[in-house]
This record gives structure tokens, sequence and C-alpha cells, in this order.
């Protein structure tokens, strides 16, 4: 009760650059407190022995309609200090809800972080945009704070994160350089980049947490490439963690564990020691876990449904045991891997249960082979049960293997040997020369008093198709949604309708005709635009039936209505396209006279097409070779009055002209990147200019409504 009348005593005004030195509770409400960048947060908490209630207390960054891309600035910075605890924080609407530098003994409880930064994504339903990947590779500087986060942890040491809910923003929890934390009875999900990310962080404990479907870059039967999302990160000399007991389904990776920057310059080092037990990494689109050049323990957790179960490229002195595999491509797939154990797994379904094997080349740009041996060599392969398996063995320039002990029901392939593959044995008799290893040191930890069963039962909402990723993310099966079933420019367009029970009706249909105007959710309507030319519809359904959290954190109470739609705006252009290729002395950027002969030279192939829409490993186009290839693109389209954004996205070159007038200019070769120009309607002639040198193609012209 003294405590209570201390903090009623305490009470003051909350206004933005607040600076709190002493225990305090803030007075409840929203508290709209604007921070433009890191070096303005919203509060301040600077001090030690510092307990601030915020029990009641929404700090909001933004008015309310604001996009997550528009976000800024951070919400409380923890300026040093020792043993501060932060209770009941909810904040909304910031780039970074919690930033802690230097602080120890950090406890951050019942916190709500949800509903902050994230990036606006420009991967289709057909295909994906390379705009969309994800590099986590440099932090020694912070540089992930670009990038936005719920927490982020700077040189932090002892911290304690519990009872805290951070969704629908792109990252979680983010230490950095920060050790010997305790991370537990957390949900970081539904996010559309990391969970919980570590950076050259040690000694941390994460367990019994819900990391679920942090994720990107996944169109369920269109592609599965994850964009290096992941629902746990490891990254560079993070060392002797504990990942236990935790649900990390449906994220872009499970878990991502690298060793470096530094260890690929060096040869040394690694994320090395982590201890990763009993928990949940299925229904990934890229790997359950993927952890490289690293030496690591996985024991007992379970991965079904992914590309690769575990992806373990140059894991050496490993030790992966227990684990339940089911349903994968391939369920371990270890490239120049060394003295690792494979141990009384399960795999039941995959349809390559182990493959091993060493690439003809590697990386001309790594140091990391350079510096070490990376032979693929010297394995244990003991214990495991392989079930219903296409393949269970399939081994390419590997020596020293044993397998010894393992059994094998309704295997179609038993093992295939490849290469120069040599020393391998199979059966209790045979006895090969693995190099002996000791030990390791395997303490499994045990459940914390209280920790919460954070695993999605079996009987909720399992497999990949559940998941799905629009402009802004994850989507979380808390509101009504319309969703295409298939392709996104069928005509006509069938939607899927998903989301909590209940029933709908037909609110409005601007360009369209929909059938059935009700119907229940689950369910599906078609929708046919009213022309094509342009195809430009806005369908909106009115839901009634259980609670509804929207996609922006508003609440709308159970039997409530709740409008929500799907529209598509697509203008059409009558495209003349010509493909050209050119040689490796024809630079593009720098030998304009050079390229221009190109481009008046014979093309390719020509072709006439109505949108520019290209993303490819490969070729732009059947018979141009697949890198220096260019395109020349004119087109004509009648803009009805108003004004619109002319949107390429590039990977390498591209330029666009307007009735002659040069509108984007983006012509020295770059990753994929965004160009915007501003028009006004009426009769207008296009040309684009595009060129890609090599590796991946992206070119995408787009005709926005503004």
């Amino acid at each position: 009760m003294l405590v209570w009348l201390l903090f009623l005593l305490l009470q003051r005004p909350v206004t933005a650059a607040t600076v709190i030195t002493r225990t305090e509770r803030l007075p409840a409400g929203v508290h709209l407190l604007a921070s433009a960048d890191a070096a303005h947060p919203a509060l301040i908490i600077r001090g030690s022995n510092i307990t601030v209630e915020f029990t009641g207390v929404t700090l909001q960054g933004a008015p309310a309609g604001t996009d997550p891309d528009k976000f800024t600035g951070v919400a409380v910075f923890v300026d040093g200090g020792e043993n501060v605890t932060i209770r009941n924080l909810t904040a909304r609407g910031y780039k970074v809800g919690v930033l802690a530098r230097g602080s120890k003994r950090l406890h951050i409880t019942g916190a709500d972080l949800s509903y902050n930064w994230k990036a606006r994504l420009y991967s289709l339903v057909e295909h994906e945009s390379l705009v969309d990947w994800l590099s986590f590779h440099h932090n020694d500087n912070d540089e992930w704070l670009d990038a936005g986060a719920g927490i982020y942890l700077a040189d932090s040491d002892d911290a304690e994160i519990d009872n805290t809910t951070i969704v629908q923003g792109q990252n979680g929890l983010m230490l950095a350089r920060s050790n010997n934390a305790k991370i537990w009875n957390n949900t970081f999900s539904f996010l559309s980049g990391i969970g919980i990310g570590l950076y050259r962080a040690s000694n941390n404990t994460i367990m019994h947490n819900r990391v679920d479907w942090c994720v990107r870059g996944y169109s369920h039967g269109f592609y599965n490439r994850g964009q290096d999302s992941a629902g746990i990160l490891v990254y560079e000399q993070s060392n002797r963690n504990i990942i236990a007991l935790n649900s990390v389904t449906h994220g872009g990776d499970g878990l991502f564990l690298w060793a470096g920057q530094s260890t690929m310059d060096t040869g040394q080092g690694g994320a090395n020691d982590n201890l990763v037990h009993d928990n949940d990494f299925s229904f990934a689109p890229a790997n359950g876990i993927e952890a490289t050049f690293s030496r690591n323990a996985f024991y007992g957790n379970r991965i079904e449904e992914c590309w690769h179960g575990l992806w373990g490229g140059y894991s050496f002195d490993s030790w992966i045991a227990a684990n339940r595999f089911a349903k994968n491509v391939e369920a371990i797939a270890i490239e120049h891997g060394q003295d690792n154990r494979i141990t009384e797994n399960t795999f039941d379904g995959d349809e390559t249960a182990i493959r091993l094997w060493k690439n003809a080349t590697q990386d001309p740009n790594w140091e990391y082979p350079k510096r070490r041996d990376t032979r693929s060599r010297d394995y244990v392969i003991a214990g495991n049960h392989f079930i219903g398996n296409a393949t269970a063995l399939k081994i390419a320039e590997t020596q020293n293997v044993r397998i010894i002990t393992n059994d094998f029901e309704k295997v179609s392939t038993v093992a295939t040997l490849s290469g120069d593959t040599r020393n391998v044995g199979i059966g209790d008799e045979v006895s090969v020369p693995v190099r002996s290893r000791p030990t390791l040191d395997l303490t499994l930890p045990k459940p914390f008093p209280g920790g919460m069963d954070a695993k999605i039962p079996d009987a909720e909402r399992r497999g990949r198709d559940a998941i799905i990723v629009d402009e802004w993310g994850p989507y979380d099966w808390k509101s009504p949604k319309l969703w295409p079933d298939g392709r996104s420019d069928a005509v006509p367009l069938k939607l899927r309708v998903l989301g909590p029970a209940g029933a709908w009706k037909l609110e409005s249909a601007r360009g369209a005709e929909v059938t059935p105007s009700e119907g229940n959710v689950p369910g599906t309507i078609t929708v046919v635009p009213s022309s094509r030319k342009p195809i430009d519809f806005d369908v909106r359904l009115a839901y009634r039936g259980a609670r509804v959290v929207n996609p922006r954190g508003e609440v709308i109470p159970a039997g409530a209505p709740y409008i929500f739609g799907y529209a598509r705006y697509f203008m059409p252009v009558a495209w003349s396209v010509r493909y050209f290729t050119f040689d490796d002395r024809t630079k593009p950027d720098g030998n304009p006279d050079a390229f221009a002969s190109v481009l008046a030279g014979t093309p390719l192939k020509t072709e006439q097409r109505d949108r520019l829409d290209y993303m490819s490993g490969h070729t732009l186009a059947e018979g141009v070779p697949a890198d220096r290839g260019a395109i020349v693109a004119e087109g004509v389209v009648d803009l009805p009055a108003g004004e619109y954004t002319i949107r390429t996205i590039s990977d390498d070159g591209v330029r666009v002209w307007m009735d002659d007038e040069r509108i984007i200019d983006r012509w020295a070769p770059h990753e994929s990147a965004i160009d915007t120009a501003v028009i006004s309607g009426g009769k207008r002639r296009f040309k684009v200019e595009y060129y890609e040198i090599g590796g991946f193609a992206e070119l995408r012209f787009e005709i926005l409504r503004r």
C-alpha cells in the first residue's frame, strides 16, 4: 500500500522528452508523444534502481491512420543505469519501442510494443521482389536500428524480458553486444522480419516464447523464399546461448544462425556452442534451422514441412540428435561439413532424409575456405529411424562416414553415393576411420517455474498454407480478409474470405460484379470486373461475428459490424518490347555510345505485352541470354484525368521517358530499388530502357492512381 501511495504522489504530466530519474507511476491515458528519431526519444529513463509503472498508459508516436513505414523515433530510451524496471508499457507508432544503451539488469515486463514500424513489401502473389530481401551482416554500429524493433538492447547485460507482446511490426527483440539475458514467456509473432535477434550476444537464455509467423517472401503455391526473415536470428560470434521450449513456426527460417562476417574474413570463431532444444521450427518456407560455419547442438526439436529441415553448411563438431523431422524436402542438408554426429533422429516422410556433399567450387570472395579445411568428411550417422523417405542417405564427395544401427522402414532408396565418396560403412560390423571427438557437454535445460507451454497444439492452425503475406507482412487471422485463391490477375478473380468465424454480406462493389452476395467465414467470392482497360474495382464486405483486431490494432467487439475489402487497379499499356544482348566490353553506364549502338541494332526478339513485370534468376525471355540482357519498351496509354504515380523496381539499370521527357533515371548498376515519378492524366507515350549485367534481374513498371 505504501508503494502504491508513493506512485500516486509521484505522478506528473507526460510530455515529449520527459526525463525520468526516479521511481514513478505515469498517469493513465493515451499520450501522443512524437519522436523524430533515435536522438530525440519521447521519454528518457536515466538512473539506477528505478521502477517506472506504465499501467493504463499508451504512448502514441503517430496519428491514427499513419502507414507503418512512416513511423519514426523511439518511445522510451533507457540511458545507462542499473536495475531499471519498465512495467506494463504500451507503445504504438514508433520506429523503436524501447531502446536501451549500456544498461545493466534492465527488466521489461508486461509490455505491449506492437504495431510499430515495418517496411512496405513489394512481393506479389505470383512472384517475389528482391527489394524485400533483408540483410543482417553488419551491426557493429547498430545498423539494425534502421529496420526498427519493439525492443533494442545495445551493450546491456543481464536483462530480463518477460510477459511482453510484440506483434505486427518488423522486428521484435534485438540484442547487440548484450549478454546473459533471460527472455521468457513472451509473444513475438506476426512480424515481417525477425522475432528475436542476437548479434555478438552470448550466454542468453531464450525459453517459453511464442515466436511464430515471423515471415516474408512466401506465397503458397507460387514461391517459398523467406527473404532472410526468421523467428530467431543468431549472428556474428553469438555463443553459448540456450534456445529451448519455444514455438518458432511459420518463420522464413525458424532459426537462422550464421557465424558472422568476421569468421568469413578470418576463418576463426563462429556462433558456437549454442544449445537448441525442444523447439518447434515447423512450416518454414526456407529452413526450419539454418546453422552455418559453426559448432552447435540441436536436440529434441520438431521440424516439419520445411524446404530444408536443417541446413548446416560448413557446420563442424556439431550434434544433431533426437529431433523429429517430417515431410521436409530435405530433412538435413550439410555441405562441406566436418566431424558431425547425426543420431537418434526420426525422419518421417521427408523426400531426402540426409544429404551430405562438397561443392565443386566455392565462392572465390570468401576467405574462409582459403584458411580452413572445408572437405566434407567424418560423420557418424547412428540410431536414426527412417520412415517412408524417397531417399534416406544422399552422399556425394564425402569421406569417412560411419552408418550404424539405423532403421529403414518403407524407404525407396536407402543410399546413393556419388563422386569421390570413400570410407563409407553401412552396418554394425563396419568400422571406418572417423576421428574421435570428445563427448559434448550437453546439459538439457529444465522448464522455468511458471514458464508457459508455448507450442501450437496439433489441432490448431498448422501448415504452410496458413502463411499469407501482404504488403504489410504476415496476416494474423484476427480480422476478416479477402485474398486471391490462385493468381491475383485472374479474370474472373476468385477471392477467399478468411478470418474469425462469422457471417458477411456484400456492402458495396464499385467496378465489378460479385457473387455470392452473402456467406460465412471461411468462404469464397468471385469478382468479375466491369472493364479490363483499366481493371478498376473496389469490393467491400460487412462482417459480423467474433471479436476483431484489425491490422492496425483497433479492437472491434464481437457482434459489431466490421468493413473489409479488396481493391485492384491495373492500367494496361500497349507495349512493344525489343530484347537485346551485349558483351562485357559494352558497359551501359560507362560506354553510352557503344550501348546505344546495341539498342539501334537488330533485336534478338520482339513481342507485344500489356505490362512490364520481370523477375528472374535465369533469362528475361526465351531466347535471351541469362546475363547481359537489355530491353527497350515503348507504349502508349490514355489515362483519365487525375494524378498518377509511375513506379519502377529495377536491378540493374532503368530509365523512363514520358513524352520525350526523362522522368526516372537510375542507370548505374544497382540492387533492386524503387523509383517514382508523379504525372497527370492524358494520352501519354512512354519509353523504358533497361539492362541487367548478371545474377537476378528485376524490372517492374506500374501506373498507380494517387
